[in-house]
Protein backbone atom coordinates (compact mmCIF):
# COMPACT_ATOMS: atom_id res chain seq x y z
CA UNK A 1 0.00 0.00 0.00
CA UNK A 2 0.91 3.06 -0.79
CA UNK A 3 2.75 5.29 2.67
CA UNK A 4 0.54 8.09 1.60
CA UNK A 5 -3.03 6.53 1.78
CA UNK A 6 -5.58 6.37 3.91
CA UNK A 7 -9.70 6.43 3.58
CA UNK A 8 -11.22 9.30 5.12
CA UNK A 9 -15.06 10.69 8.04
CA UNK A 10 -16.85 14.48 9.30
CA UNK A 11 -17.92 11.04 10.54
CA UNK A 12 -16.37 10.42 8.24
CA UNK A 13 -16.33 9.36 5.75
CA UNK A 14 -14.51 10.81 3.14
CA UNK A 15 -16.00 10.38 2.13
CA UNK A 16 -14.81 9.00 0.42
CA UNK A 17 -13.99 9.15 4.67
CA UNK A 18 -11.05 8.62 6.22
CA UNK A 19 -11.81 5.37 7.93
CA UNK A 20 -9.08 5.10 10.33
CA UNK A 21 -11.63 4.94 13.24
CA UNK A 22 -13.35 1.87 12.04
CA UNK A 23 -13.74 0.67 15.21
CA UNK A 24 -15.38 3.41 17.01
CA UNK A 25 -18.67 3.22 19.07
CA UNK A 26 -21.64 5.28 17.03
CA UNK A 27 -22.70 7.84 18.88
CA UNK A 28 -26.41 9.39 18.56
CA UNK A 29 -26.84 12.30 16.62
CA UNK A 30 -29.13 13.24 18.94
CA UNK A 31 -26.19 14.14 21.07
CA UNK A 32 -24.74 16.52 19.01
CA UNK A 33 -28.00 18.64 18.65
CA UNK A 34 -27.74 19.15 22.68
CA UNK A 35 -24.20 20.79 22.16
CA UNK A 36 -25.34 23.25 19.52
CA UNK A 37 -28.22 24.20 21.03
CA UNK A 38 -27.44 25.91 24.32
CA UNK A 39 -29.77 28.04 25.23
CA UNK A 40 -34.09 28.31 25.74
CA UNK A 41 -34.57 30.55 22.41
CA UNK A 42 -33.14 28.10 20.17
CA UNK A 43 -35.43 25.01 21.21
CA UNK A 44 -37.46 25.94 18.16
CA UNK A 45 -34.40 25.13 16.08
CA UNK A 46 -33.55 21.92 17.99
CA UNK A 47 -36.59 20.15 17.76
CA UNK A 48 -36.57 20.81 13.68
CA UNK A 49 -33.40 19.29 13.47
CA UNK A 50 -34.56 16.45 15.75
CA UNK A 51 -37.54 15.90 14.25
CA UNK A 52 -35.53 16.09 10.79
CA UNK A 53 -33.38 13.17 12.35
CA UNK A 54 -36.20 11.03 12.56
CA UNK A 55 -37.42 11.64 9.32
CA UNK A 56 -34.34 11.36 7.83
CA UNK A 57 -33.44 7.65 9.73
CA UNK A 58 -37.02 6.27 8.11
CA UNK A 59 -36.30 7.42 4.69
CA UNK A 60 -32.97 5.76 5.01
CA UNK A 61 -34.55 2.73 5.59
CA UNK A 62 -36.66 3.00 2.79
CA UNK A 63 -34.05 3.82 0.08
CA UNK A 64 -32.11 0.81 0.87
CA UNK A 65 -34.64 -1.37 -0.03
CA UNK A 66 -34.39 -3.17 -2.75
CA UNK A 67 -36.33 -5.99 -4.31
CA UNK A 68 -33.12 -7.89 -4.48
CA UNK A 69 -32.65 -9.72 -0.90
CA UNK A 70 -29.19 -9.78 -1.16
CA UNK A 71 -28.81 -6.15 -2.31
CA UNK A 72 -30.71 -5.06 0.80
CA UNK A 73 -28.71 -7.12 3.74
CA UNK A 74 -25.68 -5.65 2.25
CA UNK A 75 -27.23 -1.75 1.78
CA UNK A 76 -28.53 -1.70 5.54
CA UNK A 77 -25.26 -3.56 6.71
CA UNK A 78 -23.28 -0.34 7.66
CA UNK A 79 -26.86 2.08 7.64
CA UNK A 80 -27.80 -0.85 10.52
CA UNK A 81 -24.10 -0.53 11.99
CA UNK A 82 -25.09 3.10 13.21
CA UNK A 83 -23.26 6.67 12.64
CA UNK A 84 -23.19 10.23 13.88
CA UNK A 85 -25.27 11.83 10.73
CA UNK A 86 -23.29 14.87 10.86
CA UNK A 87 -23.60 15.92 7.23
CA UNK A 88 -27.68 15.54 7.13
CA UNK A 89 -27.38 17.74 10.81
CA UNK A 90 -25.57 20.61 9.21
CA UNK A 91 -28.08 20.52 6.07
CA UNK A 92 -30.85 20.57 8.77
CA UNK A 93 -29.00 23.44 10.42
CA UNK A 94 -28.11 25.60 7.32
CA UNK A 95 -31.84 24.84 6.16
CA UNK A 96 -33.10 27.28 8.98
CA UNK A 97 -31.77 30.28 6.85
CA UNK A 98 -34.41 29.54 4.39
CA UNK A 99 -37.90 27.51 4.64
CA UNK A 100 -37.04 25.07 7.48
CA UNK A 101 -36.39 21.09 7.33
CA UNK A 102 -38.83 20.46 4.27
CA UNK A 103 -39.57 17.13 2.51
CA UNK A 104 -37.29 18.71 0.16
CA UNK A 105 -34.34 19.47 2.16
CA UNK A 106 -34.83 15.88 4.13
CA UNK A 107 -34.71 14.46 0.87
CA UNK A 108 -31.41 16.20 -0.02
CA UNK A 109 -30.16 14.93 3.54
CA UNK A 110 -30.78 11.60 2.76
CA UNK A 111 -29.02 11.62 -0.81
CA UNK A 112 -25.88 12.77 1.13
CA UNK A 113 -25.65 10.63 3.50
CA UNK A 114 -26.63 7.83 1.12
CA UNK A 115 -23.28 9.20 -0.49
CA UNK A 116 -21.04 9.26 2.48
CA UNK A 117 -22.25 5.46 3.41
CA UNK A 118 -21.66 4.57 -0.09
CA UNK A 119 -18.28 5.67 0.20
CA UNK A 120 -17.38 3.94 3.03
CA UNK A 121 -18.21 0.68 1.43
CA UNK A 122 -15.64 2.06 -1.42
CA UNK A 123 -12.76 3.05 1.25
CA UNK A 124 -12.99 0.20 3.10
CA UNK A 125 -12.50 -2.47 0.05
CA UNK A 126 -9.58 -0.16 -1.11
CA UNK A 127 -8.16 -0.09 2.20
CA UNK A 128 -8.42 -3.30 3.20
CA UNK A 129 -9.54 -2.68 6.31
CA UNK A 130 -11.33 -5.21 8.96
CA UNK A 131 -13.78 -3.05 10.86
CA UNK A 132 -16.22 -0.10 10.47
CA UNK A 133 -18.22 1.22 12.91
CA UNK A 134 -17.56 -1.49 15.39
CA UNK A 135 -18.48 -4.77 13.00
CA UNK A 136 -16.84 -6.57 10.09
CA UNK A 137 -16.46 -4.50 7.11
CA UNK A 138 -18.60 -5.55 4.32
CA UNK A 139 -15.85 -6.76 2.09
CA UNK A 140 -14.74 -9.33 4.62
CA UNK A 141 -17.93 -10.79 5.23
CA UNK A 142 -18.94 -11.43 1.54
CA UNK A 143 -16.99 -10.50 -0.78
CA UNK A 144 -14.90 -7.49 -2.74
CA UNK A 145 -16.83 -7.61 -5.56
CA UNK A 146 -20.55 -7.15 -3.33
CA UNK A 147 -19.43 -4.39 -1.20
CA UNK A 148 -18.25 -2.14 -4.34
CA UNK A 149 -21.49 -3.29 -6.13
CA UNK A 150 -23.15 -2.33 -3.05
CA UNK A 151 -21.73 1.24 -2.87
CA UNK A 152 -22.42 1.50 -6.37
CA UNK A 153 -26.16 0.79 -5.90
CA UNK A 154 -26.39 3.14 -3.32
CA UNK A 155 -24.63 6.02 -5.45
CA UNK A 156 -27.66 5.58 -7.43
CA UNK A 157 -30.17 5.86 -5.19
CA UNK A 158 -28.44 9.25 -3.95
CA UNK A 159 -28.39 10.36 -7.81
CA UNK A 160 -31.99 9.48 -8.41
CA UNK A 161 -32.77 11.43 -4.94
CA UNK A 162 -31.14 14.53 -6.07
CA UNK A 163 -32.38 14.13 -9.26
CA UNK A 164 -35.96 15.25 -7.94
CA UNK A 165 -34.57 18.41 -6.90
CA UNK A 166 -33.53 19.94 -9.83
CA UNK A 167 -30.16 20.61 -12.01
CA UNK A 168 -28.02 23.04 -9.55
CA UNK A 169 -28.47 20.16 -6.97
CA UNK A 170 -27.47 17.35 -9.58
CA UNK A 171 -25.33 19.62 -10.91
CA UNK A 172 -23.52 19.81 -6.61
CA UNK A 173 -23.78 16.49 -6.29
CA UNK A 174 -21.54 15.57 -9.73
CA UNK A 175 -19.12 18.49 -8.64
CA UNK A 176 -18.80 16.98 -5.21
CA UNK A 177 -18.43 13.34 -6.45
CA UNK A 178 -16.19 14.62 -8.91
CA UNK A 179 -13.77 15.95 -5.86
CA UNK A 180 -14.11 12.91 -4.11
CA UNK A 181 -12.59 10.66 -6.79
CA UNK A 182 -10.22 13.25 -7.41
CA UNK A 183 -8.97 13.06 -3.37
CA UNK A 184 -8.60 9.44 -3.17
CA UNK A 185 -6.70 9.41 -7.07
CA UNK A 186 -4.51 12.02 -5.49
CA UNK A 187 -3.96 10.19 -2.02
CA UNK A 188 -3.02 6.91 -3.90
CA UNK A 189 -0.94 8.30 -6.07
CA UNK A 190 1.04 10.42 -3.43
CA UNK A 191 2.97 13.90 -3.70
CA UNK A 192 4.21 15.05 -6.82
CA UNK A 193 8.02 14.82 -7.03
CA UNK A 194 8.92 18.52 -5.10
CA UNK A 195 5.52 18.99 -3.68
CA UNK A 196 5.04 19.62 -0.41
CA UNK A 197 3.65 16.37 1.85
CA UNK A 198 1.94 18.26 3.81
CA UNK A 199 0.02 20.85 1.62
CA UNK A 200 -0.59 18.01 -0.37
CA UNK A 201 -2.25 16.29 2.62
CA UNK A 202 -4.18 19.12 3.39
CA UNK A 203 -5.77 19.47 -0.22
CA UNK A 204 -6.63 15.50 -0.28
CA UNK A 205 -8.54 15.87 3.46
CA UNK A 206 -10.29 19.08 1.68
CA UNK A 207 -11.32 16.84 -1.61
CA UNK A 208 -12.16 13.62 0.76
CA UNK A 209 -13.81 15.00 3.41
CA UNK A 210 -14.11 18.94 3.35
CA UNK A 211 -16.41 18.77 0.03
CA UNK A 212 -19.08 16.40 1.39
CA UNK A 213 -19.59 17.98 4.25
CA UNK A 214 -19.15 21.38 2.17
CA UNK A 215 -22.09 19.78 -0.03
CA UNK A 216 -23.97 19.23 3.12
CA UNK A 217 -24.12 22.69 4.20
CA UNK A 218 -24.61 24.28 0.79
CA UNK A 219 -27.47 22.05 -0.07
CA UNK A 220 -29.23 22.67 3.15
CA UNK A 221 -28.89 26.89 1.98
CA UNK A 222 -30.32 25.77 -1.92
CA UNK A 223 -33.27 23.74 -1.17
CA UNK A 224 -34.46 25.56 1.68
CA UNK A 225 -34.85 28.43 -0.78
CA UNK A 226 -32.63 30.30 1.54
CA UNK A 227 -30.53 33.61 0.10
CA UNK A 228 -28.29 32.35 -2.57
CA UNK A 229 -25.87 35.00 -0.80
CA UNK A 230 -25.52 32.27 1.95
CA UNK A 231 -24.17 29.59 -0.15
CA UNK A 232 -20.51 29.98 -0.30
CA UNK A 233 -20.18 31.29 3.00
CA UNK A 234 -21.76 27.24 4.15
CA UNK A 235 -19.81 25.56 1.69
CA UNK A 236 -16.61 27.09 3.28
CA UNK A 237 -17.67 26.82 6.72
CA UNK A 238 -18.08 22.85 5.81
CA UNK A 239 -15.04 22.12 4.11
CA UNK A 240 -12.84 23.85 6.20
CA UNK A 241 -14.57 21.92 9.68
CA UNK A 242 -13.51 18.82 7.63
CA UNK A 243 -10.56 19.80 7.37
CA UNK A 244 -10.81 20.29 10.96
CA UNK A 245 -12.30 17.07 11.67
CA UNK A 246 -9.99 14.92 9.96
CA UNK A 247 -7.20 16.41 11.76
CA UNK A 248 -8.20 15.89 15.18
CA UNK A 249 -9.09 12.09 14.07
CA UNK A 250 -5.45 11.84 13.43
CA UNK A 251 -5.02 12.97 17.32
CA UNK A 252 -7.57 10.84 18.13
CA UNK A 253 -6.10 7.65 16.29
CA UNK A 254 -3.30 7.92 18.91
CA UNK A 255 -5.19 8.29 21.92
CA UNK A 256 -5.31 5.50 24.71
CA UNK A 257 -7.51 2.34 24.43
CA UNK A 258 -10.54 3.05 26.36
CA UNK A 259 -14.23 1.13 27.17
CA UNK A 260 -15.91 3.71 25.06
CA UNK A 261 -13.99 3.27 21.53
CA UNK A 262 -13.10 0.04 22.16
CA UNK A 263 -10.32 1.13 19.78
CA UNK A 264 -6.51 0.30 19.39
CA UNK A 265 -4.20 3.04 19.93
CA UNK A 266 -2.40 4.03 16.47
CA UNK A 267 -4.69 1.97 14.51
CA UNK A 268 -3.53 4.36 11.38
CA UNK A 269 0.21 4.33 12.17
CA UNK A 270 0.45 0.41 12.69
CA UNK A 271 -1.22 -0.17 9.10
CA UNK A 272 1.15 2.34 7.43
CA UNK A 273 -1.09 5.32 7.11
CA UNK A 274 0.54 8.73 7.37
CA UNK A 275 -0.92 11.12 9.79
CA UNK A 276 -0.32 14.68 10.14
CA UNK A 277 1.99 13.98 13.33
CA UNK A 278 3.98 11.78 11.17
CA UNK A 279 4.62 14.15 8.01
CA UNK A 280 5.30 16.99 10.95
CA UNK A 281 8.07 14.43 12.30
CA UNK A 282 9.18 14.10 8.11
CA UNK A 283 9.65 17.58 8.21
CA UNK A 284 11.52 17.91 11.26
CA UNK A 285 13.71 15.08 10.81
CA UNK A 286 16.67 16.74 8.76
CA UNK A 287 17.32 19.11 11.08
CA UNK A 288 16.13 16.97 14.86
CA UNK A 289 17.93 13.87 15.83
CA UNK A 290 15.03 12.95 18.07
CA UNK A 291 12.34 12.89 15.26
CA UNK A 292 14.52 11.31 13.04
CA UNK A 293 15.09 8.35 15.26
CA UNK A 294 10.95 7.68 16.32
CA UNK A 295 10.50 8.45 12.21
CA UNK A 296 12.94 5.35 12.26
CA UNK A 297 11.26 3.90 14.88
CA UNK A 298 7.26 4.21 13.08
CA UNK A 299 8.35 2.73 10.01
CA UNK A 300 5.83 0.20 9.09
CA UNK A 301 8.83 -2.68 8.39
CA UNK A 302 10.25 -1.85 11.47
CA UNK A 303 7.12 -1.62 13.22
CA UNK A 304 5.83 -5.04 11.73
CA UNK A 305 8.96 -6.51 13.29
CA UNK A 306 8.35 -4.88 16.74
CA UNK A 307 6.84 -6.42 20.07
CA UNK A 308 3.35 -5.45 20.38
CA UNK A 309 4.20 -3.81 23.69
CA UNK A 310 6.68 -2.00 22.48
CA UNK A 311 4.67 -0.51 19.48
CA UNK A 312 2.10 0.55 22.46
CA UNK A 313 5.25 3.06 23.89
CA UNK A 314 5.88 3.88 20.12
CA UNK A 315 2.82 5.19 19.93
CA UNK A 316 2.09 6.65 23.19
CA UNK A 317 5.93 8.79 22.79
CA UNK A 318 4.16 10.17 19.36
CA UNK A 319 0.98 10.86 21.45
CA UNK A 320 3.20 13.00 23.83
CA UNK A 321 5.37 14.10 20.77
CA UNK A 322 5.17 18.17 20.35
CA UNK A 323 3.77 17.60 16.36
CA UNK A 324 1.01 16.09 18.17
CA UNK A 325 0.14 19.08 19.55
CA UNK A 326 1.14 21.02 16.62
CA UNK A 327 -1.66 18.88 14.81
CA UNK A 328 -4.79 19.91 17.32
CA UNK A 329 -3.29 23.26 16.71
CA UNK A 330 -3.63 23.24 13.44
CA UNK A 331 -6.82 21.72 13.74
CA UNK A 332 -8.51 24.69 15.39
CA UNK A 333 -6.78 27.05 13.60
CA UNK A 334 -9.30 25.26 10.48
CA UNK A 335 -11.89 25.40 12.88
CA UNK A 336 -11.67 29.19 13.43
CA UNK A 337 -10.84 29.83 9.36
CA UNK A 338 -14.09 28.23 9.04
CA UNK A 339 -15.89 30.03 11.75
CA UNK A 340 -14.78 33.33 10.15
CA UNK A 341 -16.23 32.14 6.80
CA UNK A 342 -19.83 32.47 8.11
CA UNK A 343 -19.56 36.19 8.74
CA UNK A 344 -21.94 37.19 5.88
CA UNK A 345 -24.38 35.25 7.70
CA UNK A 346 -27.14 37.17 9.86
CA UNK A 347 -26.52 37.16 13.74
CA UNK A 348 -29.22 34.25 15.62
CA UNK A 349 -29.47 30.57 16.41
CA UNK A 350 -28.28 29.44 13.47
CA UNK A 351 -25.18 31.14 13.26
CA UNK A 352 -24.40 30.80 17.08
CA UNK A 353 -24.87 26.90 16.38
CA UNK A 354 -22.73 26.78 13.64
CA UNK A 355 -19.72 27.98 15.77
CA UNK A 356 -20.70 25.52 18.36
CA UNK A 357 -20.73 22.93 15.49
CA UNK A 358 -17.30 23.61 14.47
CA UNK A 359 -16.10 23.73 17.75
CA UNK A 360 -17.66 20.13 18.61
CA UNK A 361 -15.79 18.89 15.56
CA UNK A 362 -12.67 20.01 17.20
CA UNK A 363 -12.99 19.15 21.01
CA UNK A 364 -14.33 15.39 20.87
CA UNK A 365 -12.34 12.82 22.03
CA UNK A 366 -14.00 9.91 19.69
Amino acid sequence: MNPTNRSLNLSGGASLSKGARRSQTPSSPFSLTERLFASADDRKASKAIDNGIVRLEERLVSETAFHDGMAEVSARYLLDAGGKRIRPILAFLTAQLGDGVTDDVVTAATSIELIHLASLYHDDVMDEAEQRRGVPTAHTVWSNSIAILTGDLLFARASKLLSILGERAIRLQADTFERLCLGQLHETVGPRPGEDEIEHYLRVLADKTGSLIAASAQLGVLVSNAPEAYQQAVFDFGEKVGIAFQLIDDVIDLAPPSDKTGKTAGTDIRAGVVTLPLLYLRRDAPTDPQAAELLRRLDPDTIAATPAAEVDALIAELRAHPVTLETTAEAHRWAADAVSALDPLPEGTVKKALMRFAETMVERSA
